[in-house]
């Protein structure tokens, strides 16, 4: 694979992910639905699907532009530095803060990509602290250095806001960081 192939592929995914949040979206405005209700609600067992699709559903507008830019950043980082890996890493973000989210989280709709979020920062932070190679190393700092002040999203506080499913999605993505740690 070239470098240019490389490229384009860690392009490619994170843009063609975040066109389908915006397609998703799009389809609720133009047929007037809500699909918030498609989102996961623990420990309902007709609820245990939604954890496919609540990371697609956002709740207006700003909740989807919030999350499309670092989603784009972080996604391409990954898919561009981690690239081996980076199908494995996504889907296991994907799947795992969702069901801990099911497991554990509180009685509301959970919807949001925002645990893809968390779980590329910290995958990407911490596998520059378990693999220490310079690399890796620079891409954590400017994760830190950017991203850092999410940090806070990990905690309740903000009413309305998924804090579980961005503290899975940051636990998720340092488990992958170290179990991936001597992936190249």
């Amino acid at each position: 694979m070239t470098n240019q192939s490389k490229v384009s592929d860690g392009l490619l995914y994170p843009f063609l992910f975040v066109g389908i949040l915006w397609l998703v979206k799009g389809i609720e405005l133009f047929f007037s639905y809500d699909f918030s209700s498609y989102g996961i609600l623990p420990r309902s067992l007709p609820s245990l699907m939604s954890i496919l699709i609540a990371p697609l559903i956002h709740g207006n507008l700003t909740h989807l532009i919030s999350n499309s830019l670092p989603l784009l950043i972080l996604g391409m980082i990954t898919f561009n530095f981690y690239r081996p890996i980076a199908f494995e890493i996504f889907f296991s973000i994907y799947l795992f803060s969702g069901l801990c989210v099911w497991i554990v989280g509180e009685e509301s709709y959970h919807i949001g990509a925002s645990g893809l979020i968390y779980g590329f920062a910290s995958f990407i932070f911490f596998s520059g602290l378990f693999r220490l190679e310079f690399k890796a190393l620079l891409l954590a700092m400017l994760v830190a250095v950017v991203y850092g002040s999410i940090i806070w999203g990990l905690f309740p506080g903000n009413p309305g806001v998924s804090w579980q499913t961005h503290l899975y999605g940051a636990l998720t993505g340092s488990i992958c960081a170290y179990y991936y740690r001597n992936e190249k």
